[in-house]
């Protein structure tokens, strides 16, 4: 596999894509950045992709439904842990 300019840009579109659906599907205020939002969701990408491969259900004809949906519920199970994981640390400045 090359990396073209591209493929990074098509990543990143995607990634933006698939972490937003992710965090559309969290409920509540999710305190992360844009940023931390494209990784998750270029990291959810990645990872569904190679689960629907394995299911079987990475090349269909049209859209691949199937993949598209396990990306998205990967992306919102990232961005939960992520929420969770980041929740108290901007509250603990300037108590000393």
């Amino acid at each position: 596999m090359t990396l073209t300019v591209t493929s990074i840009v098509t990543a990143i579109i995607v990634g933006l894509v698939i972490g937003a659906l992710g965090r559309l599907f969290v409920r509540g205020h999710q305190n992360i950045s844009i940023l931390a939002t494209i990784l998750i969701g270029i990291v959810a990408a990645f990872i569904g992709t190679i689960i629907a491969g394995f299911l079987g259900v990475r090349h269909t004809d049209g859209i691949d439904w199937i993949q598209l949906f396990i990306q998205v519920i990967l992306a919102a199970l990232f961005v939960s842990l992520y929420a969770g994981r980041t929740a108290g640390r901007g509250r603990r400045r300037g108590i000393l």
